[in-house]
């Protein structure tokens, strides 16, 4: 059978992608069909074929999957954000943990008995809506000249004009439709990333879920200055809008980001605070988990963060996901710990709160200030944070000449090794590193569990042995998912 675009096919979908696509097969033919779950049937065209597989869209639903719901969001087939929100939360549940399960077994090479002896039980949310405390909003036009502003529709950077994302916070929808309208009324342009003119490209927000605290940082097409005499000049009418966004509640911070660069990079180098303070906080509570249930416990860490920080956009799950890493740590009090990819601190200061020392390592400069600072302000001294690349500091370390100290000694042989890398995963050099520094136990968090798996491989290739792994929800109707995994050293 010859395929070709535009052709249109009836096909029942049997399986679902790891990109939320739906699988249905024509004569042992694959195609992948955006907004197609598992048990729909449905007329679908092709839009791209391939050799052995196509790309379809769905045309015509005739009969649905019974794990198919109605979606909250009208806008959830075009935003790029909400992959599987027609999806039963139960089936999403489910969808995540065989896709890390599937990526151990076919890229990690574990056996597939293996995983699901050690697999626990995924952790998901009870409301899985509004868990966002983080959004990012780019400004434009819309076809017909209107200011808009929104979400960019999968794939593409076209703007899909809302201002009430419903995973986003409730507050976020307020501060758009002020800056919308002071935008309108001064006449302040947005910008044109096509052309490289207007002024106003993203307006950042965050929000302390624990504090109730809102950061606005507005990035602008243009060049830095901390001159006070040129503040008045980056916004028209800065100072009316700045006292609209002021009166609502929990508003703390208001800061510009400059970025004139032709760049798909959201945020520039320099960010200046034009009203109230540099930094908003959150607090963060440990829980003590079995494995089954999670129980608040008395300790917490207040963080500060700025509008450049790392920190998780679930904060609520973040809580579960690194309660979850501290029990894999095992930790009594006396350990030697490094946490690489720290951030702000985040897992740094929930591991010291149980450990003898722990060093963290993050090559964002503006982090480990935040990191430091927190530290500080939480009176966790047994916390140190050094700038630079992972693949950089700890081999650093490791390379100095033994008997220099009895903690650089301590440095160069942790008990435990924490990586939270990005979606890329660990580099090489670091992962030979941590395997020359022999660990008792190694605690990796994942938001890839593609890039995890190759990298267990190699771990566990190197004397390692994985012991404990869980899937946790941080990103609900969307397709990622985190894993914390836990593996103890082989004794030789």
């Amino acid at each position: 059978m010859a395929f070709q675009k535009n052709q249109i096919y009836t096909v029942e979908i049997e399986d679902i992608g790891a990109e939320g696509e739906g699988i249905g097969r024509i004569e042992g033919f694959s195609l992948f069909v955006k907004d197609a779950l598992p048990g729909d049937k449905a007329k679908v065209r092709l839009t791209k074929v391939k050799k052995n597989y196509a790309y379809a869209r769905l045309e015509e639903l005739l009969e649905p999957s019974p794990d198919r719901v109605t979606p909250r969001c009208p806008f959830h087939r075009q935003c790029g954000g909400c992959q599987i929100q027609a999806l039963s939360y139960e089936k999403q549940l489910a969808f995540k943990q065989t896709k890390v399960e599937n990526n151990l077994v076919r890229i990690g090479g574990f056996a597939p008995e293996k995983i699901r002896e050690i697999m626990e039980p995924v952790i998901g949310m009870e409301d899985p809506w509004r868990y966002r405390n983080k959004a990012q909003y780019p400004f434009g036009y819309s076809g017909e000249g209107e200011l808009i502003t929104g979400f960019y529709a999968g794939r593409t950077h076209s703007i899909i004009a809302n201002t009430d994302c419903l995973l986003g916070a409730r507050e976020n929808q307020k501060i758009l439709e002020i800056i919308l309208k002071h935008m309108e009324q001064c006449h302040v342009s947005a910008y044109d990333e096509k052309k490289g003119r207007g002024l106003v490209r993203h307006v950042l927000i965050r929000k302390g879920f624990s504090s109730g605290e809102l950061m606005v940082c507005i990035v602008i097409n243009a060049d830095g200055g901390k001159s006070g005499a040129r503040a008045e000049r980056w916004i028209p009418e800065q100072n009316r809008l700045v006292d609209r966004l002021a009166l609502l509640h929990g508003m703390t911070s208001i800061s510009v980001n400059f970025n004139s660069e032709k760049t798909n990079v959201i945020m520039g180098a320099e960010t200046v605070t034009i009203w109230g303070r540099d930094k908003i906080r959150d607090k963060m509570h440990l829980f003590r988990t079995d494995g089954s249930e999670f129980v608040k416990t008395d300790k917490s860490v207040t963080y500060e963060i700025s509008p450049r920080s790392f920190y998780q956009v679930n904060p609520v799950q973040a809580e579960r996901l690194y309660s979850t890493a501290l029990s894999y740590a095992a930790l009594t009090g006396k350990e030697t710990v490094w946490d690489l990819y720290c951030g702000i601190g985040t897992i740094s200061l929930f591991l010291a709160r149980d450990a003898g020392q722990v060093y963290g390592v993050e090559v964002v400069p503006e982090a480990i200030e935040d990191a430091r600072e927190n530290a500080r302000k939480n009176n966790i001294a047994n916390a140190k944070f050094f700038v630079g690349r992972a693949e950089e500091v700890l081999p650093a370390f490791y390379e100095e000449e033994s008997g220099i100290s009895e903690e650089a000694e301590a440095m160069r042989h942790p008990d435990v090794i924490v990586v939270d890398p990005p979606r890329k995963g660990c580099d090489e050099i670091c992962l030979r590193t941590i395997l020359r520094m022999r660990p008792e136990r190694i605690v990796y968090v994942s938001c890839d569990s593609a890039t995890l798996a190759r990298d267990l491989r190699i771990l566990c290739q190197g004397g390692y042995e994985l012991k404990r792994g869980r899937v946790c929800d941080q990103f609900c109707h969307g397709v990622h998912v985190e894993v914390a995994c836990c593996l103890q050293r082989v004794s030789s």
